[in-house]
């Protein structure tokens, strides 16, 4: 997620994922009208205008509803990964045909009131008391108001002005939305029997979004606890892509003398941060030429096994690195000056 206005690159993975999502509405509004006038009684069909009201209506519903799973899917397998790139595209998408939900229901309904449209909307029935005749478009008005926030600060524009704290906290919205969407269609199929299949299709729907959210909790539950008993003991140096390549950064043990944990391309190592020559900062110097430089006086120290190149014999500490989730541990117990330890290779480790 960049935090800074970028321009969009439209690459053919992106063309062709908004080919497949303008076809998959085409081919959903397509169905949902056949179905609906197939399955009516001769002289009970209901309007065009009617169905295309529910179709979009079920659309945006159903589109809100892929939304949601993409992030658990993501965290429980890696071939969602794509889907959470262009999640954004969905989530627009979603907000203009709820918004034809909204305007269609609007103009058909109350259009022709003798009140401005929305205030008839609001004001035809004003029964909050009642469950059953509770006035459920209320919460889809609510519903569509907040996708209208998210998709008028879904660019990296609003992303860089709000700060990426803010703004994930906004977009947080959109599960206030999705419950408001599901009291939306329940109370409106309470008011009759014609929409008890849909509730039933959105109470499953529903139950699938929580379902896949509390799967992916309890896998990341049981990754941390696995990591923590993995760890236990050693010292967290901080994620491994995040060390610059060929530098170190220094970790303060509780006891002890510093480490200097070092990345050479892929290949991590954690030394003494004291140099033998007068004490120089190891951990500030660089690895050139395959061999850590002091910052001081220039004296060179192999990573692997911590001992000066020939003709030198200086010798320092090593210590035992993992890689594990991507974060970088060291085992707090030194090894003798100069034993060869085993380098940690980014990518591996889990």
């Amino acid at each position: 997620m960049a935090a800074r206005f970028t321009m969009v690159s439209w690459t053919p993975f992106k063309r062709a994922y908004d080919a497949v999502l303008g076809l998959g509405l085409v081919l959903f509004f397509a169905a949902y009208l056949a179905a609906t006038f197939l399955a009516a009684p001769e002289g009970q069909r209901p309007s065009e205008i009617q169905v295309v009201i529910r179709a979009s209506g079920a659309a945006a519903f159903s589109l809100l509803t892929i939304i949601l799973c993409i992030g658990p899917l993501a965290r429980l397998t890696p071939a969602a990964l794509p889907l959470v790139y262009n999640r954004r595209h969905l989530g627009v998408v979603c907000f203009l045909v709820a918004l034809v939900h909204g305007a269609l229901v609007v103009l058909w309904y109350h259009g022709f009131s003798q009140v401005n449209p929305f205030v008839s909307l609001l004001t035809s029935n004003a029964n909050y008391a009642a469950f059953g005749g509770f006035p459920f478009e209320s919460l889809g008005l609510i519903a569509l108001l907040i996708l209208f926030v998210m998709a008028a600060t879904s660019h990296d524009f609003w992303n860089g002005v709000l700060g990426p704290r803010m703004w994930k906290t906004l977009h947080m919205g959109v599960y206030a939305a999705y419950g408001l969407l599901v009291g939306h269609v329940m109370l409106g199929a309470a008011l009759g029997t014609k929409g008890t299949a849909q509730a039933g299709l959105v109470a499953v729907s529903a139950a699938l979004v929580s379902g896949l959210h509390i799967a992916a909790g309890l896998r990341e539950r049981a990754r941390e606890r696995r990591v923590a008993a993995e760890t236990e003991g050693w010292l967290d140096a901080g994620e491994a892509e995040a060390i610059p390549d060929g530098r170190a950064v220094i970790l303060v043990p509780p006891e002890g003398e510093r480490i200097a944990v070092f990345r050479d391309g892929a290949q991590v190592f954690a030394v003494a941060n004291a140099c033998r020559h007068q004490g120089g900062p190891l951990g500030e110097g660089r690895i050139i030429g395959g061999c850590i430089v002091c910052p001081w006086h220039g004296f060179q120290y192999r990573p692997g096994d911590g001992s000066s190149p020939p003709p030198y014999t200086e010798k320092i500490p090593t210590y035992r690195t993992r890689i594990i989730e991507g974060r970088v541990l060291v085992e707090p117990m030194a090894q003798a000056p100069g034993t060869a330890v085993a380098p940690s290779h980014i990518g591996e480790g889990g």
